[in-house]
């Protein structure tokens, strides 16, 4: 988790964020930061998800919880 919270940060030009934290909260979350979520899941998670999935999340924890499931369902297939 530690690692996506850094991710995360960078993605949204942050110094630190939380778990807890709307992601509709921060300026930066916008298409770009999307697709930029995208990009990482897929480059550091193996995980390839839509816009409208990362729409349908409201916190960083709801975002870590997708890609895990992700991960959980690329590996049990």
């Amino acid at each position: 988790m530690d690692e996506f919270l850094k991710e995360m940060a960078d993605i949204l030009d942050e110094e630190t964020v939380a778990e807890t934290d709307r992601l509709e909260d921060f300026a930066a979350w916008d298409s770009l930061a999307i697709l930029s979520v995208i990009s990482m899941a897929d480059d550091k998670y193996g995980v390839v998800f839509s816009a409208k999935d990362i729409k349908s999340v409201v916190t960083i924890r709801a975002l870590f919880d997708l890609v895990s499931a992700g991960r959980k369902n690329d590996s049990a297939g």
